[in-house]
C-alpha cells in the first residue's frame, strides 16, 4: 500500500512545476510533509487525517458569496459583523483546506472544490464595504490567496478561471490590503501580510520590497522594551487577544520574507527587542492573566486554539522547549476560523534549517 501511495504522489508531482519563492507553503515544505505522511510519522499523520476530515466536510457544502462584501464595524453592529464576515471565512477556509489536501495527495476532487470556490468568488464578489470590510477581507481572504498559491500550476485550474480570479485579487483583495497597510496597529499587520501574499503570487518584486520596508519601518515601535505591544494592550479586556492578532500576521510576514529573500526577521533584534520578545510576552501573560497590568481579568486563549497555533508555528522557528511543553498534549492543532495565519501549524512544520 505504501508503494502505491508513493507512486501516486510521484505521478501527481509531475503536474506541478512550482518552486516559486515566497509562498506560504513552499514546495520544499510540501514535499517534506508528504514524505512524513508516507512514512506514517507523528504528529504529521494525525494532523493530515485532521485536515482530510475538515476538507471532506467541505466537499458538498454550498458557498456563501456576496456581490458586495459588507462588514460593519464590530463595535457598531457585532451581530451583522460576525454574520457577514463568516461568509468569507467559511468559504476561504474550505478553499484552503481542499487545496492543501489536494497538494498533499488527497485526490483531484479536493483540488476541484478549491478551484470552484475561487472561481465563484471571482465571478460574484465585486467589492467590499463597511467600516471593517477592508480589514476582514484582508485577514479572512488571505486563505483564498494561499489556496490560489497552492493551485497555481495545477492542471485542474483552467486558464480562463485563473485569469478571472487574478482580476478579483487585484481589484478586491489586494486593494483592501494596500488600503490598510499604513495603519498604526494590527490593521497594518494584516494589510502587509495580505499584500506580501499577493506580491509573491504575482511575482511582483517592487511590491514585495515595499511591504518589506513597511514591515521594517515600525517593528521596533510596535514592540516595547518589555515585549508588550502598545497599540494592542490598550484594547482593555481583549489586550491579550489583540497582541496575538498582531503577532500572527507579523510572523507570517517574516515567513514570506524569509522564503522570498532569505532574510531572517524572526531573529532581527534592536536593543533587546525582537519578534521573539513579543511572543514570549504573549505566552507568559496568557498563562498568568492575573499579572496582566493593563486590564483586570483579560480574555485569554487556549493551547489548542489561539495562541497555541502561533506558538506551534513558532516552535519550529525558535526551538523553544517551553513552547514544546505547552503544546505537546494538544497536538495536532488546527485553527479553522476567523483568519488564516497558522491554520494547520502541526501539519505544515516551519523551519529555518532547511527541509532536507
Amino acid at each position: 500500500m505504501q508503494k502505491i501511495i508513493s507512486i501516486f504522489f510521484l505521478i501527481q508531482s509531475t503536474f506541478f512545476s512550482f518552486g516559486q519563492k515566497g509562498f506560504m507553503h513552499p514546495e520544499e515544505q510540501i514535499d517534506f510533509v508528504k514524505e512524513r505522511i508516507l512514512k506514517m510519522e507523528e504528529p504529521f499523520l494525525s494532523a493530515y487525517n485532521q485536515l482530510l476530515l475538515v476538507a471532506s466536510e467541505a466537499l458538498s457544502s454550498p458557498n456563501q458569496i456576496q456581490e458586495i462584501f459588507y462588514v460593519p464595524g464590530f463595535y457598531e453592529n457585532p451581530e451583522e459583523h460576525r454574520k457577514n464576515a463568516q461568509r468569507l471565512q467559511t468559504d476561504a477556509f474550505k478553499a484552503y483546506a481542499n487545496a492543501l489536501a489536494y497538494r498533499l495527495g488527497a485526490g483531484n476532487e479536493y483540488g476541484r472544490k478549491a478551484c470552484k470556490i475561487l472561481h465563484e468568488w471571482a465571478q460574484i464578489n465585486k467589492r467590499y464595504s463597511g467600516n471593517d470590510g477592508s480589514l476582514v477581507m484582508a485577514y479572512s481572504g488571505s486563505a483564498m490567496i494561499i489556496a490560489a498559491q497552492l493551485m497555481s500550476n495545477s492542471n485542474l485550474w483552467g486558464e480562463v478561471e485563473k485569469s478571472l480570479f487574478d482580476l478579483w485579487v487585484k481589484n478586491v483583495y489586494w486593494k483592501a490590503c494596500n488600503e490598510i497597510r499604513n495603519r498604526p496597529n494590527n490593521w497594518a499587520d494584516w494589510g502587509r501580510f495580505g499584500s506580501l501574499l499577493c506580491s509573491t503570487y504575482f511575482t511582483d518584486e517592487e511590491e514585495l520590497q515595499k511591504n518589506m520596508q513597511l514591515f521594517k519601518s515600525d517593528i521596533f515601535n510596535k514592540i516595547a522594551s518589555d515585549g508588550s505591544m502598545p497599540e494592542e494592550i490598550k484594547r482593555e479586556k481583549n489586550g491579550i487577544w489583540y497582541t496575538y492578532f498582531s503577532l500572527a500576521p507579523m510572523t507570517a510576514s517574516c515567513w514570506i520574507i524569509y522564503n522570498s529573500t532569505g532574510e531572517n526577521l524572526f531573529c532581527w533584534e534592536k536593543g533587546g527587542i525582537s519578534i521573539k520578545t513579543a511572543i514570549d510576552y504573549l505566552f507568559y501573560y496568557n498563562q498568568h492573566p492575573d499579572e496582566w497590568k493593563w486590564y483586570k481579568n483579560p480574555n485569554i486563549g487556549k493551547p489548542n486554539r489561539w495562541p497555541g497555533n502561533l506558538l506551534e508555528a513558532m516552535a519550529g522557528i525558535y526551538r523553544d522547549a517551553s513552547y514544546e511543553q505547552f503544546l505537546k498534549p494538544n497536538r495536532p492543532l488546527i485553527y479553522p476560523e476567523h483568519h488564516f495565519v497558522w491554520t494547520f501549524p502541526t501539519l505544515m512544520l516551519l523551519t529555518l534549517e532547511g527541509y532536507r
